[in-house]
C-alpha cells in the first residue's frame, strides 16, 4: 500500500467525549461509558505524539489534514493544541503541507483561542441549529440553559479574527418547519460554507421506532427544497452548501467527497483519547474497536480486513429498492447507521431518510443535469 493513494479524514478526540454542553441529540456523551465515565479524557502526550506521527505516515497526499473533534476539542486546552502544532511542525515530512480542522460548539471561544487558530490556520466548525429560539431547543448546557449567546459571542470574535466558520446545523423535528428562517439567519452572518445534518434518534428497544427529537423524512426533503429553491436565487456561487454540492458532483463523474453519500465507506474511523482506533464515529463501539495505536498503526489499520469489511457492508447490504432507484448515485443509501425501516417490497436495511433524500434528489435533478449539460457544451468547443 505503500505507493497507493489511501483517502481518510480521522476524527481525532483529544478529551474524548467529554464536553462542556449537554445537547439533548448528542449521540457522543455516553460513549464516556467506555472509559470509566468521568475519569480524565484528556489524551496523554505520548499517545497525541504517537498519533500525530502515525497519521502523518499513513496520509500519502501532498496535504495532510488532521480533524479535532470532541466532545468539545477545545476542553484539552491552549497548552494542548500548542503541542499538536508543535509535534506536527517536528514530524513534518520535508516539501509536505499540514492543515488542521476543529469542530467546536464555540462558547469556549475567546481572544487567547481565536489569536492561536488563526495564526495556525485552522479551519473551524461551529455548530448553530438556527435562530437563538430554535438553537435553544436541545442545545443546552450542563445545567440545561440556553448556549445561543455563548455561541455566537464565539463565533463573532472568530470572525474578527479573520476566521470564516463553516456552520453545521443539526436538523431536527422543531427547526425543519421554518427552513427559510434558518437559512437566512445563517446567511446573514456572513457564512460562506454551510453543512445540514439531519438528526435520527433510534428508540431503545424498538426496531424501527425515532425519538421525537427525530426530523421526519418528508419534512427533511421539504427542508432541502426550499433552501435549494432560495440558494439557487441568491446564493448560488457564494455559499457553498454541502449536500447540494454532493448531489452535483455524479453529474460530472466526480466521486463523492462525503462518506455518507459514497458506495463504500470506513474512510473516516475515530481515533479515542486513549488511541482506540474505531470504525466510524457513529459507531464507537466494542464490536467496532480496530485496535490501538501503541500495538498497531492507523495506515495498518486503514487497511486491515475489518475495516474494509466494514466499509463495503455498506454496498452488499443495499436493499433492492435502492440498488434500482434512479438517484441512487446521488445517495447510495446513506449512512448505514440510519438503514433501519423496511423498504416498499418489505425487505429489510432501507434508510429511514429515504423519502425525503429521494424527494429532494429528484427536484435538483434537472438543475444538476442541465448545468452538466451545460458545462460539457463548452468543454467540446
Amino acid at each position: 500500500m505503500e505507493n497507493e493513494y489511501r483517502e481518510f479524514q480521522i476524527f481525532a478526540k483529544p478529551v474524548g467525549a467529554d464536553c462542556n454542553l449537554k445537547c439533548e441529540y448528542c449521540y457522543y456523551l455516553d460513549k464516556k461509558a467506555l472509559y470509566g465515565g468521568n475519569k480524565s479524557l484528556l489524551m496523554p502526550d505520548d499517545i497525541l505524539e504517537k498519533y500525530i506521527i502515525q497519521h502523518i505516515e499513513a496520509s500519502t497526499g501532498d496535504k495532510i489534514f488532521f480533524s479535532w473533534h470532541g466532545g468539545e476539542p477545545l476542553l484539552a486546552g491552549l497548552e494542548t493544541f500548542q503541542k499538536i502544532v508543535a509535534f506536527q511542525k517536528e514530524h513534518k515530512p520535508v516539501g509536505r503541507s499540514i492543515v488542521n480542522g476543529i469542530q467546536t460548539n464555540g462558547t469556549l471561544i475567546d481572544d487567547k483561542w481565536s489569536s492561536f487558530l488563526a495564526d495556525g490556520n485552522f479551519t473551524v466548525g461551529i455548530s448553530l441549529d438556527g435562530p437563538a429560539d430554535l438553537h435553544n431547543i436541545y442545545r443546552k448546557t450542563r445545567d440545561k440553559r440556553s448556549s445561543f449567546l455563548q455561541a455566537m459571542k464565539g463565533f463573532e470574535i472568530l470572525r474578527d479574527h479573520g476566521l470564516l466558520c463553516e456552520i453545521l446545523c443539526v436538523v431536527h423535528s422543531e427547526n425543519v418547519r421554518y427552513p427559510l428562517a434558518v437559512y437566512d439567519f445563517l446567511r446573514q452572518l456572513g457564512v460562506k460554507y454551510l453543512t445540514f445534518l439531519p438528526l435520527v434518534e433510534r428508540l431503545q428497544g424498538t426496531e424501527s421506532g425515532v425519538s421525537a427529537k427525530t426530523v421526519p423524512s418528508v419534512e427533511f426533503g421539504n427542508f432541502l427544497i426550499s433552501i435549494f429553491d432560495e440558494w439557487i436565487m441568491k446564493d448560488i456561487g457564494a455559499v457553498k452548501i454541502q449536500i447540494f454540492e454532493e448531489a452535483i458532483r455524479p453529474a460530472f463523474n466526480q466521486e463523492h467527497t462525503l462518506c455518507i453519500f459514497k458506495e463504500i465507506c470506513g474512510g473516516v474511523p475515530v481515533v479515542e483519547h486513549t488511541g482506540d482506533f474505531y470504525s466510524c464515529d457513529h459507531f464507537v463501539d466494542r464490536d467496532h474497536l480496530v485496535g490501538n495505536i501503541s500495538n498497531g498503526s492507523v495506515a495498518d489499520f486503514l487497511d486491515s480486513d475489518k475495516q474494509k469489511r466494514f466499509g463495503e457492508f455498506k454496498l452488499t447490504s443495499l436493499p433492492f429498492y435502492c440498488r434500482s432507484c434512479d438517484v441512487r448515485q446521488m445517495c447510495n443509501g446513506e449512512c448505514p447507521k440510519n438503514r433501519f425501516i423496511n423498504a416498499p417490497d418489505g425487505e429489510s436495511g432501507l434508510n429511514y431518510l429515504c423519502s425525503g433524500y429521494k424527494a429532494f434528489f429528484t427536484y435538483c435533478l434537472p438543475f444538476v443535469e442541465t448545468i452538466a449539460s451545460a458545462w460539457k457544451s463548452q468543454k467540446s468547443l
